[in-house]
């Protein structure tokens, strides 16, 4: 059981408006606060190199804390600009060849998809769309009927930004296990909300970011490579920390999953990031996630009673993420207004999503996305606004 009169105390901010979690970031607590202001001042009064120096214990941390979060060794972890460049470097390293294919779903955040294309353009790549099953996930089964020859990589979202979803990520690291594939999961939206482990799910690598449900700052991602697999990845581009210049004409790639980081960094945000990923630790993934899984039910419930309001969620399994429009007012015109009633969410347009949103005929949605902060009475408030 969560403390939540702890836990908001440690969020001054939820007393100022109500915050859903992914406006663009979730609310940052105390402890992490701190932690990366207290780097940045030391930054101020000794220098970057200085500083550092001093904080190696708290930047070892960041290993071992993702480690211990996501089930895997602290070789395997990478600190990353976001949760994009994260999955650039793995889907870029691979060295797939003209021919190949790639499997993913409709449901792909749009700039992996971006990726796919230009890919395909520029190396001969085919793309394969999962088709979804009658829940709007993607179909195992039909995944499976689509794996050829060349089929080389199944590349998903685990929680889609445009739809409440959790896409079945354990079922396709089976089915990729079983036909040998490379398996990319975009674990955004997920890492923070839901007791990810990469064990259990079989993949090879997974990206994600620090800002949104593990609460940490803004410009900080981390990728997570499996051993298995490092041999066959030649990253994208390298630098003095990724790879050591070992000759004139010779270099040798780092060790591990740092083959991947850069020598310059947001280092404040790395300990705070860290320090998140300690602060969600301590609170418990399973009591996370069944927090928010049981507040975006109330939310689901209360706005589907709300006349002209659609909800838009899909999956048989669904996360914190809750999209819906109402027919009375365009999402832009809510946003806006909501915002004003300090009342923070987002919206999704048809461009983030074009394989999803625009297959459905949706060009906008409203999203609200909650978080273990986040109270009953606040949900009850924001749908009267919403009806309002």
């Amino acid at each position: 059981m969560l403390d939540l009169t702890r836990l908001r105390a440690e969020t001054p901010a939820c007393d100022q408006l109500i915050h859903f979690n992914n406006a663009g970031a979730a609310l940052m607590p105390d402890p992490v606060y701190h932690a990366l202001v207290g780097h940045l001042e030391s930054e101020r009064r000794l220098g970057g190199y200085e500083a550092a120096r001093l904080a190696a214990p708290q930047l070892a941390s960041f290993y071992t804390e993702f480690a211990a979060l996501l089930g895997c060794d602290p070789s395997e972890i990478a600190y990353v600009e976001n949760a994009t460049r994260g999955w650039d470097m793995a889907f870029y390293a691979l060295p797939l060849r003209e021919g190949d294919r790639i499997l993913t779903h409709a449901s792909e955040y749009a700039s992996n998809y971006l990726a796919f294309l230009q890919q395909a353009r520029r190396r001969g790549l085919h793309i394969d769309v999962i088709p979804s099953d009658a829940t709007g996930q993607l179909d195992v089964a039909a995944m499976t009927a689509l794996i050829t020859p060349r089929t080389r990589l199944v590349a998903i979202t685990h929680v889609p930004s445009q739809s409440g979803l959790v896409n079945p990520a354990e079922a396709v690291g089976e089915v990729a296990r079983d036909h040998g594939l490379w398996y990319l999961l975009d674990a955004c939206q997920s890492v923070g909300q839901i007791d990810v482990n990469v064990a259990r799910i079989g993949c090879h690598m997974l990206s994600g970011t620090g800002r949104k449900f593990l609460r940490g700052p803004r410009g900080t991602g981390f990728l997570y490579v499996s051993a298995d697999i490092l041999d066959c990845l030649d990253p994208p581009f390298l630098d003095l920390h990724a790879a050591t210049w070992t000759g004139p004409d010779s270099y040798e790639i780092a060790a591990g999953a740092r083959r991947f980081e850069n020598w310059e960094s947001n280092v404040a945000g790395k300990i705070g990031l860290a320090r998140a990923v300690a602060y969600a630790r301590a609170l418990g993934l399973p009591a996370i996630e069944a927090r928010t899984s049981t507040l975006a039910e109330v939310l689901r419930r209360e706005l589907a009673r709300v006349k002209g309001v659609s909800l838009h969620d899909l999956g048989a399994r669904k996360s914190g993420i809750v999209t819906f429009r109402s027919d009375h007012e365009h999402p832009e015109a809510m946003h806006r207004r909501l915002g004003g009633l300090a009342m923070n969410c987002s919206v999704l347009p048809v461009t983030y999503a074009q394989l999803d949103l625009g297959a459905r005929g949706l060009p906008a949605l409203i999203r609200a996305s909650v978080h273990y902060y986040n109270t009953e009475e606040e949900v009850a408030r924001f749908v009267r606004a919403v009806a309002g």
